[in-house]
């Protein structure tokens, strides 16, 4: 049997691309905002949806391009969330 991190692994080479998780929200001022919880402080926005996506994948690339260059630990991305009713 294998590892969770193995076939995770295993997935991003197939894919090709890392996978991270964000959050969106719309924000007061019309844009969305979008964030990536297993990257601390890399959040971006966009007027449209598709241009927040967008626009975290480039702060996503730079943020992990900035840890490889200092040598610096990439944080693992652990996909668990929930909907909470309240």
């Amino acid at each position: 049997m294998f590892s969770v991190s193995i076939v995770r692994d295993k997935i991003q080479i197939f894919l090709g691309k890392l996978m991270r998780q964000v959050l969106l929200t719309h924000g007061e001022d019309g844009y969305w905002v979008v964030e990536c919880p297993s990257l601390p402080g890399c959040i971006s926005q966009g007027k449209t949806k598709e241009e927040a996506i967008q626009n975290i994948r480039e702060a996503i690339d730079g943020y992990i391009l900035a840890l490889r260059e200092d040598n610096l630990p990439i944080p693992d991305e652990h996909f668990e969330s929930m909907l909470v009713a309240v």
